[in-house]
Formats: structure tokens, sequence, C-alpha cells
């Protein structure tokens, strides 16, 4: 499903990440640990495509990203990968609705196609009630929410997600996480989480620690 091989990545002469070798099945949820500056979020962008590696190989569902051209890459991207981050970037002129849409009119989809969808999807995350809002009025649990139906729109392989729940509470952190379990379930996604907070980390299938950039271990929780 989800390949990285040898990935190497320096910002000037600091080396993040050393060799980072990783294999992720179909429909696993995987968190991923370490300190501050350990490389997390840099490794989550290079499988998202959005940066790239100084060296080595990833590829999602057998397809070798790092060797697409930045139109087809762009393509893959809005297609395969949905992100969700720590702030919300939704669009604060336009409403829960529109904002989860958006993606979906950058991939051509029709307006009554995209607007069916969105409104499923924010049904199924329990803001029907909240379609017209825009983000403003929304707490951050709810921003969060939108920004989770985004990342769905386009019916993703892969949805990663950087510090999800960073600036939620304890409740709805907690809440955040079991969602992507339910949304595991209804839509079979595969979810990769960088998260500072061990015991959301904990409920993940499987969690990876990256220490010195390179992964320490990844012990299933499930055993």
């Amino acid at each position: 499903m989800i390949k990285t091989v040898n990935i190497h990545k320096s910002f000037g002469k600091l080396e993040v990440l050393k060799g980072i070798d990783l294999f992720i099945s179909k429909g696993e949820i995987v968190s991923i640990v370490g300190a501050s500056g350990a490389g997390k979020s840099t490794l989550l962008h290079i499988i998202g495509t959005l940066d790239n590696a100084d060296k080595g190989e990833v590829s999602i569902d057998d397809i070798i990203v790092n060797q697409l051209n930045e139109k087809k890459l762009s393509a893959f991207r809005n297609k395969h990968i949905g992100f969700v981050f720590q702030f919300h970037h939704l669009l604060p002129e336009f409403t829960a609705l529109e904002n989860v849409c958006i993606p979906s009119f950058i991939a051509g989809v029709s307006k009554n196609n995209a607007v069916n969808k969105a409104k499923e999807l924010l049904g199924f995350l329990n803001l029907s009630d909240r379609l017209e809002h825009k983000p403003a009025e929304l707490s951050g649990g709810e921003q969060q929410r939108v920004a989770v139906a985004r990342a769905l729109i386009n019916e993703p392989s892969v949805i990663l997600a950087d510090e999800p729940s960073g600036n939620l509470d304890s409740a709805s952190s907690l809440e955040l996480h079991q969602l992507f379990f339910n949304l595991r379930e209804e839509f079979k996604q595969t979810f990769i989480i960088v998260t500072h907070n061990q015991q959301l980390a904990d409920m993940a299938d499987r969690k990876l620690t990256i220490r010195d950039g390179i992964i320490q271990n990844g012990n299933s929780n499930n055993q």
C-alpha cells in the first residue's frame, strides 16, 4: 500500500531523516511519534508528496510517486491522498459545505455531485446542521471535522494527519481519534497520524517512533 525505501532529507547541514524504510498495509492506522524536530512531519510531507526527499523512493498503490512529473503528481495527490492538519486551513469566507467541496471542484467533479457527496460526509460527521456556517461560527472540534470531511471528499486511499488534535481539548481529541477508526471501518482508508499525544498514539494499530532520523521501532498496539 505505502512503501518508503531509504528516505533521506536534510535542511542545510542538518540531516533530519537518515534512511527511513517503511511499509504500511491497506486499511492500517499507524501513528508516528518522536521528539520535536525528529522528522515526523517531514516524513509525512514526503509521503504526501508535499515535499521531496533528497534520496530514496516513495510508492503508494505500487506507483512510485517521486517519479511523477508535477502535473501528474498534483492529480495523484488530489485523488489519492487526503490531508488533515493541526491548523484546519479552512477558507474563512466559505461555508463548511463550500470548504468540503473545494477538492472535488479541483478534480473536475460537477457541482451537484460534489455538494451531494459533501452533505453525505458532513452528515456522517454529525454536522448536517452546520452546513451553512463559516469557520468562525464553528467550534474547534467542528472545524476539524469539516477538515476531515474535506480530506475524504475525493475518496482517497490514504489520509495523512499532522497533529490533528493539537488544538483540541482532551475530549475533542479523543473523539477525533475515535472518528478515524469509524472512518476506517466505513470507508476503508489507510491513516498515518503524526502526534505528540502518546495516549492517542497508542490507539493506533501500530506506533512508530522516530529518533535520530530513523525509525527505532514499530510496535503493534494489538498484541
